[in-house]
């Protein structure tokens, strides 16, 4: 009978499948590290705004409290942004011919909102809730970073579905007290104080876990 391989078949077979496994491997950590890269979650970047706004300065250095600018963020959902008249409750005083207010001031003039671009910009099939947050024990600083260290406000967070797990399943060492919710560089709470804010807060770790929590 007529043989039909060659000797060397089994070995191109072998390396045939091989390479075949290799490059599946090679494909899904490839796939798995661009997932977590910040291409794709966007950490570092520092969308371009209509005004260089500081936080640093302003928080950092003037101590101004998130909430004057941030107004709604301990009633709803959206956090909430300075119209014009808030930034000129101090700039119609202060700087008041920097170049780089003149958007500022056109925008008053015109009676246009700046159009401020998101920084951290969640997909539309996440629901996130400000107030659910701030109200119940968990800090600006823990999503946004040290915004107080911002010349320039840029995404700290990776804020992938894992990431919110990690927090939801085991919320308590991310806790703080009503008093420093704004506070940054805030120490995180100790083993008592932890059991004490998760009591406070009512806060029940295998609830938050649910889908229904975050896609509604």
């Amino acid at each position: 009978m007529a043989q039909l391989f060659r000797p060397r078949a089994n070995a191109i077979v072998r390396l045939v499948m091989a390479a075949f496994f290799a490059t599946t491997l090679i494909g899904a950590c490839f796939a798995i590290a661009l997932n977590h890269s910040p291409y794709l979650t966007g950490v570092g970047s520092t969308p371009e705004q209509p005004v260089p706004f500081s936080h640093k300065h302003h928080v950092g250095g003037l101590g101004i409290d998130c909430r004057y600018c941030h107004t709604s963020v301990e009633q709803s959902t959206f956090a909430g942004l300075p119209d014009t008249r808030t930034c000129m409750t101090c700039h119609s005083q202060l700087w008041t011919n920097a170049e780089m207010l003149e958007p500022v001031r056109e925008s008053l003039k015109r009676d246009e909102p700046l159009r401020w671009q998101r920084v951290h910009n969640l997909a539309d099939y996440v629901y996130f809730d400000h107030r659910a947050h701030v109200t119940n024990g968990v800090g600006c600083e823990s999503c946004h970073g040290r915004v107080d260290k911002m010349p320039l406000t840029s995404q700290r967070a990776p804020l992938t579905m894992q990431w919110c797990l990690d927090c939801h399943r085991s919320p308590a060492p991310h806790l703080r007290g009503a008093e420093a919710i704004t506070a940054m560089g805030h120490p995180p709470p100790d083993s008592t104080t932890q059991r004490q804010l998760m009591q406070q807060f009512d806060i029940e770790p295998e609830r938050m876990s649910e889908c229904d929590v975050c896609h509604r």
